[in-house]
């Protein structure tokens, strides 16, 4: 039963997402005066469909919740209608096109921010390292702090996570601020664990979470959840841009990308442990939808 209501959430998530990015496309066509044919969400025979008097506008929903689409006059073949989309000037289609992506890309920046706004756990680039860690040998100290992995700056510890998960199957350059001085740990070689075929640098050392005690103020603690609110979508986009290049190399085999099943599937075992951990995954989709569209 648990596991049927996991799939019921992640359909309806799916489905908020897929009618995030059509609403985009939706809200412009109607700010350009598009003449808009059919509104709608899922694919298939339609389940229900209502049509605006006002507007002649046909709004439905669709049998298989796998996506959706904004009809338009104009759109794939000429028209004669003086508001078809094809008689709009081209800076108004690129906008229209455009804007399912984006809509998706705003919208998981929205609810990142609201995922750090609601935890009192974010990871800084201050490092907890032991003499058993591969870092340690290369120079990497108690209270050192992380501000570049290779070429790609450091600001919050969810990149210092990702760089080294990604980057760390090679030798390193670990640029750290010691004691007010910047210093450079050359050709840094962690030990590296393999999932699925894939292999990955391995972190084997941890990182200080950021003071967000009363204490250190307000402003403080609110310039530290917008800078990590931030960051964090940021290293989102980079992460999903640069699986896109490791499709592309082979580091990754096309075994790793999902369709609408997949996606479901890893949404269903992702909400077991727990909603933040979900909607995580959720803003990825979000994003990865946006990213992928553009």
């Amino acid at each position: 039963m648990t596991n049927v209501l996991y799939v019921l959430l992640a359909i309806f998530v799916f489905g908020a997402l897929i009618f995030i990015h059509e609403g985009g496309h939706f809200l412009f066509a109607r700010l350009f005066k598009v003449s808009v044919k059919e509104f709608a969400i899922g694919m298939g025979p339609k389940i229900l469909s209502k049509t605006s008097e006002k507007s002649g506008i046909a709004y439905s929903l669709r049998l298989f919740p796998i996506g959706g689409f904004v009809s338009m006059e104009g759109e794939d073949e000429e028209s004669d209608d003086p508001d078809a989309f094809n008689k709009k000037p081209v800076w108004q289609r690129i906008i229209i096109v455009a804007a399912g992506a984006v809509t998706n890309l705003l919208v998981g920046f929205l609810v990142m921010a609201v995922l750090v706004f609601s935890t009192d756990t974010l990871g800084s680039t201050t490092v907890h390292v032991t003499e058993e860690s591969k870092a340690y040998e290369y120079g990497l100290r108690e209270m050192d702090v992380i501000t570049k992995i290779d070429n790609s700056n450091i600001h919050i510890g969810d990149q210092v996570m990702y760089q080294i998960l990604r980057r760390g199957v090679e030798p390193i350059d670990i640029t750290i601020e010691r004691n007010g001085e910047e210093m450079v740990l050359s050709d840094v070689q962690f030990s590296t664990i393999t999932e699925q075929g894939v292999t990955f640098g391995n972190m084997d050392f941890q990182i200080y979470g950021e003071n967000l005690t009363r204490e250190n103020g307000l402003l403080n603690n609110l310039k530290t959840r917008l800078k990590h609110s931030y960051y964090r979508s940021i290293n989102t986009v980079t992460m999903i841009w640069e699986s896109l290049g490791d499709l592309i190399t082979g580091r990754y085999s096309m075994e790793a990308v999902s369709g609408p099943i997949g996606v479901t599937e890893a949404m269903v075992e992702t909400a077991k442990y727990g909603p933040e951990q979900f909607i995580s995954l959720a803003v990825t989709i979000s994003m990865n939808l946006g990213i992928m569209n553009l």
